[in-house]
C-alpha cells in the first residue's frame, strides 16, 4: 500500500509506521497533566533509519527500543498548525519506539474541569477531543488519518473513578482506581479518546450502553433507550457492526461538539438530553460514522466529507427506518436550511465550498463546516435518485464490506462510481459531479426537499403574521424539528411585542430544549427583546457546544455593531469552553488575553 503524503502530519508512513501502541498513563488531576510511556511497534521499509511522529506542547523525557536501548531523538522547532516533529533514530533491530513523555497543562486536547463545572459538582472530570489534529497534544502519535494501529492501555486514575477510552470498557468503577483497556481493531490517532470521573453505566440493550454522571444516569438512559433499534436499523441497511458494542457517555455542558464518534464509545453533548427523545438524530450520525469514518475513513482531512457526507446519508437512512420517511425529510430539510446558512457566510465560489478541500498549510478545522456534511449529503442523495435505491444500498454495502479498516480519497471513490455503477464519462458530466466534487456552490441538480409537515407549520406562521391569530400555533401538536423551522421562517421584522406575546405563549425563554433555545435567542437579539438577554448569557456560560455558540455570539455582533456585549459573556465564559470552541470564539471576538 502506498500511502498519500498528509500536510498536516510530519509522519511518512511509507518510510515508517506505527501499527500498535502499549500505553501506560498516569491521571494526575492535581497538575492537570498525563504522565504516560508509549511504546509503539512500528513497521520500516528497507534502509528506513528513522521514524517521525506528531507533538504539540508535550515533553519529552526519553526514547528507548524494545530491549531498553536509549534511541537518539530530535525534538524540532515547533511549527505553525502542526505543532513539533518529534524524529527518532533507529537502529538496525529497532521494532519498537518507546516514548516515555508527559502533558502540558495547556494541551488543547484535555479539559480539566473543575467539580463545579459538571453535574455533580463534587468531583472533577477530565476528557479528550482528539480530532482532527489534537491527539498531538495529549500522546506522541502520527496524527493521520491515514496511519491506523491497535493499541492497549493501562490507566492510573484517583480512587473512587471510572476511567473510560474508545476501547473495550469497564462498567463498575475499580476500588484501585487501575483500568485496563484493548482495541483490536485499528484505529486512526483522531479517535484516540479518553474521560475519567465520577460515572455511572446503564445498559439499554444487547450491544448498547450508557455512561454519566450519576445525576443524569437516568435520563440519559431514558433519552437514548432506542440505541439498539437504530443499530439494528443500520446493520439491515449497509452490514455488520464491526466494534461489538455500541457504548455512549453524556460528557459535561463543556464538551464542544454534538458528538464525537470515537469507537466504542460515542462522546455526547447534555444539550441532546431533551427529555423526549426528540434529538437523537445525533445519536444515529455517530452509530453510522462506526461505518462511515470509523470503518471507511477518509485518506486525508481533504477528503473530510467522505467521512461526514457519508455520515449524514447514513444517519438519516437510520432515521427513516426507525421513525419513517416524513421523519427524516423533515432532518433533510432542516439541512438544507444549514447549507444554504453555511454557503451565504463561506460566499458561493468560495473554494471551502467545494467537497475535496484544499486545507494545505491550513488548521483542518477550517475545513469542517455544514458543506462536508450537507453538500456530501445532497450529492450522494442526487447518485440515489439516479440509479435507484436499491442499486446505490447495495452498492454501499459492498463498499464498507470491501473497504473495511482502509483509508479513502474522493478520486477512489469517484473510481469505485465507476466500476461499480457504471458512471460512465457521458453520465460523469450530466450529473456534473465535477461541480459537486471539485467546484464551488450548490449544484443545479440538487435534489428538493420538501416537508408536508414543514408545510403545515409555514401555513400556520403566516396565519399568525397575516392576522396575529395564535390559534393555528395553539393548536398545533409540533415536534421539536416543527418549531425550529418555526423558528427559523420568523421573518426578520418581527416587533418586539410579537416576540413578548410568542414567548408568553409557548415559553421559548424557559424552554430546557437547547435546539430550540438557540433558534430562539437568534429572534430575541435582532428584536431587541431583552427579557431573553438573562437566559441567553446564562446559556452562552453553561453550554461549550460550538455549533449555539457562534451562531449567538454572532447575533450579537451583528445586532450591537461593537463586540463589547458579547466579550463581556465571553470573558465570564471562556474558562468553561474547551480549547477547540475558545480557538474559534477567540477569533470571531478578537478577544486578546
Amino acid at each position: 500500500m502506498v500511502y498519500a503524503h498528509d500536510p498536516h502530519s510530519y509522519a511518512d508512513p511509507n518510510k515508517a509506521r506505527v501499527t500498535h501502541l502499549d500505553l501506560s498513563a498516569i491521571v494526575d488531576f492535581e497538575n492537570r497533566i498525563i504522565e504516560a510511556s508509549a511504546d509503539y511497534t512500528i513497521h520500516r521499509s528497507q534502509g528506513a533509519s528513522n521514524i517521525s511522529f506528531d507533538t504539540e506542547g508535550l515533553v519529552i523525557h526519553e526514547v528507548r527500543d524494545q530491549d531498553g536501548g536509549i534511541l537518539e531523538f530530535t525534538h524540532h522547532d515547533p511549527k505553525d498548525i502542526l505543532g513539533r516533529e518529534l524524529e527518532v533514530q533507529l537502529n538496525e533491530n529497532t521494532g519498537h519506539v518507546v516514548i516515555q513523555y508527559e502533558t502540558g497543562p495547556g494541551s488543547k486536547a484535555l479539559q480539566w474541569l473543575d467539580p463545579e463545572q459538571t453535574a455533580g459538582k463534587v468531583s472533577p472530570f477530565l476528557f479528550t477531543q482528539s480530532q482532527a489534529i489534537l491527539a498531538r497534544t495529549w500522546l506522541p502519535c502520527q496524527d493521520s488519518p491515514g496511519i491506523r494501529y491497535t493499541y492497549k492501555a493501562q490507566v492510573q486514575v484517583p480512587e473512587g473513578m471510572l476511567a473510560l477510552m474508545s476501547a473495550t470498557n469497564p462498567t463498575e468503577v475499580h476500588p484501585s482506581g487501575s483500568y485496563t483497556f484493548t482495541m483490536d481493531q485499528p484505529i486512526p490517532s483522531y479517535l484516540m479518546a479518553m474521560a475519567v470521573g465520577r460515572l455511572e453505566y446503564r445498559s439499554v440493550g444487547e450491544h448498547t450502553g450508557v455512561y454519566a454522571e450519576p445525576e443524569l444516569i437516568e435520563p440519559s438512559a431514558f433519552e437514548f433507550a432506542e440505541m439498539e433499534d437504530m443499530l439494528v436499523a443500520a446493520e439491515k441497511l449497509y452490514g455488520a457492526y464491526k466494534w461489538e458494542r455500541y457504548d455512549l457517555i453524556v460528557l459535561p455542558p463543556s464538551f464542544p461538539f454534538g458528538g464525537m464518534e470515537n469507537p466504542r464509545l460515542t462522546f455526547a453533548t447534555p444539550t441532546i438530553l431533551a427529555g423526549d427523545r426528540s434529538l437523537t438524530a445525533l445519536v444515529a450520525h455517530e452509530l453510522a460514522h462506526s461505518w462511515s469514518g470509523n470503518l471507511v475513513t477518509n485518506s486525508t482531512w481533504n477528503d473530510f466529507w467522505l467521512n461526514e457526507g457519508f455520515t449524514v446519508y447514513f444517519e438519516r437512512r437510520i432515521m427513516e427506518e426507525v421513525y419513517g420517511r416524513e421523519y427524516s425529510e423533515m432532518l433533510a430539510q432542516l439541512g438544507y436550511q444549514d447549507l444554504l446558512h453555511t454557503m451565504e457566510e463561506l460566499g458561493e465560489n468560495s473554494r471551502d465550498t467545494h467537497l475535496k478541500l484544499d486545507l494545505d498549510n491550513r488548521d483542518p478545522d477550517d475545513g469542517m463546516t455544514d458543506i462536508a456534511y450537507e453538500k456530501g449529503y445532497f450529492f450522494l442523495r442526487m447518485m440515489e435518485d439516479h440509479f435507484g435505491r436499491e442499486k446505490f444500498d447495495a452498492f454501499l454495502k459492498s463498499y464498507f464490506s470491501e473497504n473495511a479498516f482502509e483509508v479513502m480519497d474522493t478520486e477512489f471513490f469517484l473510481g469505485l462510481l465507476e466500476s461499480e455503477l457504471g458512471l460512465t464519462d457521458e453520465l460523469y458530466d450530466s450529473l456534473q459531479v465535477d461541480a459537486w466534487v471539485y467546484g464551488p456552490g450548490i449544484p443545479s441538480n440538487c435534489p428538493e426537499v420538501r416537508s408536508n409537515k414543514f408545510q403545515l407549520v409555514e401555513d400556520a406562521m403566516n396565519a399568525y403574521f397575516e392576522g396575529s391569530d395564535l390559534e393555528p400555533l395553539r393548536n398545533a401538536d409540533w415536534t421539536t424539528h416543527e418549531w425550529l423551522h418555526f423558528l427559523r421562517m420568523i421573518p426578520t421584522d418581527i416587533t418586539t411585542a410579537q416576540v413578548r406575546e410568542l414567548d408568553e405563549e409557548f415559553g421559548f425563554t424557559a424552554s430546557g430544549n437547547s435546539e430550540i433555545l438557540a433558534a430562539w435567542f437568534q429572534v430575541t437579539i435582532r428584536s431587541d427583546y431583552h427579557r431573553a438577554d438573562q437566559r441567553m448569557e446564562e446559556f452562552l456560560i453553561e453550554v461549550g457546544r460550538r455549533k449555539f455558540l457562534t451562531p449567538t455570539y454572532k447575533a450579537l455582533l451583528e445586532k450591537d455593531g461593537d463586540p463589547e456585549r458579547a466579550l463581556d459573556i465571553y470573558r465570564k465564559a471562556r474558562p468553561n469552553y474547551h480549547a477547540v470552541s475558545r480557538q474559534t470564539m477567540d477569533v470571531l471576538l478578537g478577544y486578546k488575553r
